[in-house]
């Protein structure tokens, strides 16, 4: 992770990176192909329009977070954008909703069920960016984002969103809000409860439940790879003699790939194997040079 003074001035391209937390943008691609994949998959070319609107989305909502969170980054986290003068507010503004514009537009043309949930979508974004730090229930917001983005992929896969993919969905947004539980402590600090962290294990238990006969050998090694890897993450938060949960926020992150790979591995092609660990360590790369909160 970089680390900058308040001073230093940063090239305006590297602020813009930070603003939209670009390194997160693998996860983003990752829940458009698991959905997708669900949804009865289709045209690569489908694939990359919805990758293209759910990445639109998510930049322009990680801008507006900024700018509603103005006042808090200049009490606790100065670093950021806006509180360093890297970047004005208005400018931060005018990015976001333009982001939120572009992929709502592009996630509309692919079709009525498809421009429903991105309308939904879109909503819980600017919703959990207002009130994410006034109200308690805000993990479930940002859930919800997660939770409609992977059904938006579904919904312009060739058979649309089907039982699987809400299950999917919904183990997804359980993992969400166990992660965001973390977050939340990660600027302020406070006393970390385990209970929320085992959400993270919900897609663990969808896979071994939705598995059976020759998909469950696959299923197995996919949930201890996903199952080592939280473990490893949550160590850093509740282990360690100096806890950090911004090290298992960013680890959890990333995981995200590995929930996606674990809800779409089975009976799909092998190259899609191949795409979710290229988009797992690409993850990982990109959080060296971005932060990913």
């Amino acid at each position: 992770m970089l680390l900058f003074t308040r001073t230093e001035q940063k090239p305006y391209w590297l602020t813009l990176l930070i603003l939209g937390r670009v390194s997160n943008l693998p996860t983003v691609w990752s829940n458009c192909m698991a959905g997708w994949l669900l949804g009865g998959g289709g045209t690569v070319w489908m694939l990359v329009v919805i990758c293209l609107g759910g990445t639109c989305l998510y930049v322009g909502g990680m801008f507006l977070n900024d700018a509603f969170d103005v006042e808090f980054d200049r009490h606790y986290r100065r670093e950021r954008p806006i509180p360093s003068e890297q970047i004005s507010l208005q400018e931060v503004w005018r990015w976001g909703f333009g982001w939120l514009a572009a992929g709502t537009v592009i996630l509309v043309l692919l079709g009525r069920s498809t421009g429903v949930l991105a309308t939904l979508l879109l909503v819980c974004i600017v919703l959990y960016d207002a009130l994410h730090k006034v109200i308690g229930i805000s993990p479930l917001l940002m859930a919800a984002c997660r939770f409609f983005l992977f059904l938006v992929a579904a919904s312009a896969a060739s058979q649309g969103v089907n039982g699987l993919a809400v299950w999917s969905a919904l183990a997804l947004a359980a993992y969400i809000i166990g992660l965001s539980y973390l977050a939340r402590h990660e600027s302020t600090g406070g006393t970390l409860n385990f209970w929320p962290a085992s959400l993270l294990a919900a897609p663990l238990l969808l896979a071994l439940l939705a598995n059976g006969g020759n998909y469950r050998p696959h299923a197995y090694w996919l949930c201890a790879m996903l199952g080592l890897w939280i473990g490893r993450c949550l160590r850093h938060a509740f282990l360690a003699p100096e806890p950090n949960p911004g090290r298992s926020v960013a680890g959890l992150l990333a995981g995200i790939v590995l929930v996606d790979w674990l809800a779409a591995g089975a009976g799909q092609p092998i190259w899609t194997g191949f795409a979710f660990a290229v988009l797992f360590v690409t993850a990982l790369i990109f959080q060296r040079f971005v932060p990913a909160t």
